[in-house]
């Protein structure tokens, strides 16, 4: 489980395909990530990093003891299921990073699994003030689980939902959310522009209330 509350940019630094045998169009990816920011001294193979907001396995550590990573450096395994259903995990570039919730931690942004359900649209990002407008165009599919005022998480930020609007002629819904200074500068989503892809997380609280709704 994650916050949304991002802790560190880092750096996908190489991408190699994980099977020998298949072309890179049938393999997986295994990610070297620079993450000296993040601080990597409590982190042990097997735990969980959020990356763009895409729960990871960590499967590999760099430092001392290691002859293949530097320090400050991991590595994960990525499916070729998880690359078709996420943006921004496939090539070298920077990603948010966040490691696993502790339960005695402090939920700064609401409750994240870090399983993607869908890709958004950036439609408009433009500055408001001290301010940025960000709008979102999100399948209709998942139109159901934003409301006002509720949350989304956005390539791994936990996001506060200020306007929905559902579109049946175009088959999305838009959303529409206010990115404060911080979270610009500390985060990915200032480098966003109109016409790019996000990776879409809905809140689970939503998620569990549908189910429930439904099965009634």
């Amino acid at each position: 489980m994650f916050t949304g509350i991002v802790a560190a940019i880092g750096m996908i630094e190489e991408v190699s395909t994980l099977a020998a045998t298949v072309g890179p169009a049938d393999s997986g990816r295994r990610l070297v990530i620079e993450a000296a920011r993040l601080g990597l001294d409590d982190v042990q193979v097997g735990d969980s990093i959020a990356i763009q907001g895409a729960c990871m396995t960590v499967v590999q550590l760099g430092g001392p003891m290691s002859d293949q990573l530097a320090e400050g450096r991991f590595a994960v395994d990525i499916s070729l299921e998880s690359l078709s259903r996420t943006v921004g995990l496939a090539a070298p570039g920077m990603v948010n990073l966040e490691k696993a919730l502790r339960l005695s931690d402090r939920l700064g942004g609401h409750l994240v699994s870090g399983h993607i359900d869908g890709l958004g649209r950036v439609a408009a990002f433009d500055p408001v003030g001290e301010s940025w407008f960000l709008a979102i165009e999100v399948p209709a599919a998942l139109a159901k689980y934003f409301a006002f005022k509720g949350s989304v998480t956005v390539d791994g930020v936990s996001l506060t939902v200020n306007r929905v609007e559902d579109s049946a002629a175009k088959g999305v819904t838009r959303i529409e959310i206010n990115v404060i200074p911080h979270t610009m500068a500390v985060t990915t989503l200032g480098r966003l522009k109109v016409g790019d892809f996000v990776n879409i997380e809905v809140d689970q609280i939503a998620r569990y209330c549908e189910r429930l709704m439904a099965s009634k």
